[in-house]
This record gives structure tokens, C-alpha cells and sequence, in this order.
């Protein structure tokens, strides 16, 4: 899920350098920080990864049932359909197609449904962030805020990754260096079921 989330802080990295305006002869003053490492710190990273994983498993689990069904009806129709009246058995080959296509379908939606939700629980946290980040600027006097991940040398004191958690409620002190744990992926565990069907058309006529 983390790396669902780094690509939603892209978008916000690329405008996150922020300038401040200057009065007088008031110094340029740089400082830098990091949106992704601070989210990750933030108790919502948590609760966004948790509610992400459990609307996953939901959809999964939905596809799952899908897929049984479909595999359930194929094998009754190639072991029945020599058989079967040409009349029934045509009615059960649109059936299973009319499944082929509701499956493919319910993947591409899944898919959607998956990520706006990780979008609203996202982004009132990235919006959270970037007004710390505009707050400490404002009270310490930097005249820009950068990301890091765009710095290749910088003074120490320019990190203000802990002056923006403290505006955020954490304790710098208690944060760790790494990031945390990355998570499943839910959209490939969503779109990509535990077994898919061998055959994706039903048996041939006879």
C-alpha cells in the first residue's frame, strides 16, 4: 500500500517547493523537507494502509467468488454438454460468456474503486502536511521550502522535517529513520485473483 501512496505524493512533490514573501532586504532562507518520510510518520498511515488492505480483501474476495462460479459452470458444461439439447447448451455458452465479461469488468471497476479510495484518505493528509509545512516556514523564516529528494547538498539546520512533525502533533525524537513497513499491494492482489480460469471460452459445440 506505501507504494500506492508514494505515487499519490508525487504529484504534491513536484509543486511541493513553496515560496514565501519577501520584505525589505530579508535574506533568502532555504530550508527542505521530505512529504512522503513525514506521512509515513503520521498515525493516518496507519489507518489509511488498515482501511486500504480491508477494502482490498473485500474486493478480492468478491472476485474470488466470481471466478468460482464462472470455473463451477465451465466444468458442468464440458462435462455435460455432448449431451445437452443444442437449444440449452447454446443458452449456457451466452451465460458463461455474459460471466467472462461481468468478471473483466468488476476487475477494471475494482481497480477505480480502489484507488479513489485511497485518494480521499490521502489526500486531506497530504493537504495537512503542506499547510505545516507553510505554517513553519512562515514562523521560522525561511523564505523556500524544497523536497529533499530534489536537494543534493544542504546545511543540517535546513531540514525542517521535525519542526513540521511537531506542528503535526508528533514527537521527532520518537520517529525511526525508516519508513514504515510497506504493505500488500492491494490493487495487484484485487486485479490479479489466486487462480484464474484455464479455459476462457466454453467447450465447442458439437
Amino acid at each position: 500500500m506505501m507504494n500506492k501512496i508514494k505515487t499519490l505524493v508525487v504529484a504534491f512533490l513536484l509543486i511541493s517547493i513553496s515560496s514565501f514573501a519577501q520584505t525589505g532586504n530579508q535574506p533568502i532562507k532555504i530550508g527542505y523537507t521530505n512529504v512522503e518520510y513525514i506521512l509515513l510518520q503520521l498515525p493516518e498511515s496507519r489507518q489509511i494502509e488498515s482501511e486500504l488492505k480491508t477494502h482490498s480483501t473485500q474486493l478480492e474476495n468478491q472476485l474470488k467468488t466470481k471466478y468460482s462460479e464462472y470455473e463451477t459452470k465451465l466444468a458442468a458444461l464440458e462435462k455435460g454438454g455432448p449431451t445437452m439439447d443444442k437449444v440449452v447448451r447454446d443458452d449456457k455458452e451466452r451465460e458463461l460468456m455474459n460471466m467472462q465479461n461481468s468478471i473483466q469488468e468488476f476487475q477494471r471497476n475494482a481497480q477505480a474503486s480502489l484507488q479513489q479510495k485511497e485518494k480521499s484518505l490521502v489526500d486531506p493528509v497530504i493537504n495537512k502536511i503542506d499547510q505545516a509545512i507553510k505554517d513553519v516556514a512562515k514562523e521560522n523564516g525561511y523564505t523556500w521550502v524544497i523536497s529533499n529528494q530534489a536537494l543534493l547538498s544542504g546545511p543540517e539546520d535546513g531540514d525542517i522535517s521535525p519542526l513540521v512533525l511537531k506542528k503535526l502533533g508528533v514527537d521527532p525524537s520518537k520517529v525511526t529513520e525508516q519508513a514504515a513497513p510497506a504493505a500488500t499491494n492491494p490493487a495487484s492482489t484485487t486485479t490479479t485473483p489466486a487462480k484464474a480460469p484455464v479455459k476462457t471460452t466454453p467447450a465447442k459445440k458439437k
